[in-house]
């Protein structure tokens, strides 16, 4: 069986200024390494403020082509710390097409992966639609120099055959960057059961397909839209195992690194004992291609 390994997530305050940005995560993920993380995943589009607040074609600026300053920068420092990361960015294919997107960089700084995210909400202040072209490469197990690990996005995180299929191509680890949280005027009323939702349907996604999950999220306040609250971004990062116990919980406002081991004698032992892939009946399964069922 292949050796165990660390993982970690970062949690942070992310800013609309990307040199800044970038700077502090290189220096959180020196951190994590030193501590021991083998696997390092930052929050979803780490380079900028969230801007999908508003729908604003100057925002497109932002994005860059693959292989350019994001690539190089975690490249580099995957290389010197010999460790793997995962770097979500604004992606910009060509001109007109855009993606949410995450490079998963090997420890010898190649790239291992490319994930582009599949589900794209539209919600309110997540006008992500306005943005990003649905991803195209599909749900991904990708061999690491440390392990096989899969990678989904934020709004993937609700949708239970995305996990499903990542783990039958063999991810060990499913991670999940993301930037979500409150609306100030609803957290009062709604925020209790959003968090909790939210949490529990990753971690359903851990029992049902025996594996383990983390999930690393923004914390703070972003308010630069005028005339509006803002998103509360809700942090409580978490890692849990592959039966939803949780190996590391975050705050919801500090910036923090977790870190677990992915037992993968511990994976093997939990599927041999609730064989969820031997019983699914995919004979049975085949209304689920459809979009409704009438």
């Amino acid at each position: 069986m292949s050796k165990n390994y660390k993982v970690a997530v970062v949690q942070l305050n992310l800013n609309n200024t990307a040199e800044e940005n970038r700077k502090k995560c290189v220096e959180w993920i020196k951190k994590a390494a030193h501590q021991g993380a083998e696997v390092i995943c930052l929050p979803e589009l780490y380079s900028s403020h969230y801007f999908c607040q508003s729908e604003d074609v100057e925002n497109f600026s932002i994005a860059e082509p693959l292989g350019d300053i994001s690539f190089t920068a975690f490249s580099n420092l995957a290389k010197e710390l010999g460790v793997v990361i995962i770097v979500p960015f604004f992606e910009k294919r060509m001109s007109g097409i855009y993606h949410n997107s995450a490079y998963i960089i090997d420890t010898d700084g190649s790239q291992a992966g490319l994930y582009r995210k599949m589900h794209i909400p539209d919600d309110p202040h997540f006008y992500e639609k306005f943005y990003f072209t649905p991803g195209d490469l599909g749900f991904q197990s990708i061999s690491t120099q440390k392990g096989n690990i899969g990678t989904l996005i934020c709004w993937d995180q609700w949708y239970p055959e995305a996990a499903r299929l990542t783990a039958l191509k063999g991810a060990e680890v499913l991670f999940y960057p993301t930037a979500i949280g409150w609306h100030p005027s609803e957290k009062a009323q709604y925020g209790e059961n959003q968090y909790g939702a939210w949490m529990n349907v990753m971690k359903g996604h851990a029992v049902a397909n025996g594996i383990f999950v983390a999930a690393a999220n923004r914390i703070g306040l972003e308010q630069y839209i005028p005339d509006t609250d803002g998103i509360e971004f809700w942090g409580k990062s978490f890692i849990c195992g592959p039966q939803g116990e949780i190996l590391a919980l975050a705050s919801h406002d500090k910036e923090e690194i977790l870190m677990a081991e992915v037992d993968l004698s511990l994976q093997e032992n939990v599927r041999q004992n609730w064989p969820f892939f031997r019983d699914r009946r995919i004979d049975a399964f085949g209304d689920l291609t459809k979009r409704a069922l009438d």
